[in-house]
């Protein structure tokens, strides 16, 4: 894995992170043994760079984390979070100094820190984009040494244009992969000019690119797989990146004849992302330690060749595009 610098803030981190959604819930059941199992084998692995949130499993992600972390010892890796979706109406009417405050209060308690490294906006309405009193909050949330940095995790291109007109943005978490490219055209191009670090999520579009989902794959009740299918708990776009799943099906089996020999498709779909010198790190998800692994030597796979490029190009633009290109 490589390492660089995160953007504007004085962190180092490997272009291939932990995403701890799946250790929290709604990814079926996955016990504590496991998600600790996981983050265990992708901080062995090398991993600096784990990203989380205050909602995923009420705050049993971040716990878990902040477990592991004291278990373990030694030289920290920065560990971002997120905060507002606990909001209930979320409405932007909600996102107060005063609510982000107590969200920063209590994900400071679960990881157990002072100060956390990095809190994302977390998928904010679009109303907040248009409200600078909420980042000049977590500005003086930042001067009083609660944050180190702030950033926003969002939904749509257009709403990552938007928070990067706020100086003191300083990353923007975006759902990007094979299946979901709009973000590498106008998006990118401002991000590197303003040195925004760019955290790249769903890189396997909820495991549709991991090649081993079929029509007979049963996702618990519990799984956002099942439950937000078509949107009904949260944005569609964060399962199966938004993409119809038969359509998707059917584009993972011309993506699979352009994995190398010797390559799984998920290590194929990670190591596209990573072309992209725009992204800072990407953060799959792991249910055990296996995975984590795999994740992790999905960065030395070779860099994929011009031709492979144009051709998952031509997939997306064919089938994909017109499911999701202009709604996110």
């Amino acid at each position: 894995m490589k390492h660089h610098a995160f953007g504007r803030m004085p962190f180092t981190v490997t272009n291939v992170g932990f995403g701890a959604w799946q250790i929290g819930g709604s990814w079926g059941d996955i016990s504590e043994a496991d998600g600790r199992a996981a983050l265990n084998a992708a901080l062995d692995a090398g991993m600096t760079f784990i990203d989380t949130a205050d909602v995923y499993g009420d705050g049993r992600s971040e716990k878990i984390i902040a477990d592991v972390l004291k278990a373990r010892g030694g030289e920290r890796p920065m560990v971002a979070t997120k905060a507002g979706r606990r909001l209930n109406p979320h409405v932007a009417e909600g996102y107060t100094k005063a609510n982000l405050e107590g969200f920063v209060d209590r994900s400071l308690k679960n990881l157990a820190v002072d100060s956390l490294d990095l809190v994302q906006l977390h998928c904010p309405p679009r109303e907040v984009f248009y409200q600078p009193e909420v980042f000049e909050g977590l500005g003086a949330l930042q001067k009083a040494g609660k944050i180190k940095g702030y950033g926003v995790s969002v939904e749509k291109v257009e709403d990552g244009l938007k928070a990067i007109e706020y100086p003191g943005v300083v990353s923007i978490q975006i759902i990007y992969n094979i299946f979901r490219q709009r973000p590498d055209h106008l998006f990118f191009q401002e991000a590197r000019r303003k040195n925004v670090a760019i955290i790249a999520r769903v890189p396997l579009a909820s495991g549709l690119l991991s090649g081993k989902i079929t029509r007979e794959t049963h996702f618990a009740s519990d799984d956002h797989r099942n439950f937000n299918r078509h949107g009904e708990a949260f944005d569609v776009g964060e399962t199966f990146a938004g993409v119809p799943f038969e359509v998707g099906l059917q584009a993972v089996e011309e993506v699979r004849t352009l994995v190398p020999a010797g390559a799984t498709m998920a290590a194929f779909a990670l190591r596209w992302i990573l072309m992209a010198e725009a992204v800072t790190v990407v953060i799959p998800g792991a249910r055990n330690g296996e995975q984590a692994r795999a994740n992790a030597a999905a960065a030395d796979l070779a860099p994929l060749a011009a031709d492979v490029m144009a051709a998952t190009r031509e997939i997306y633009e064919r089938l994909i595009a017109p499911h999701v290109h202009q709604r996110w």
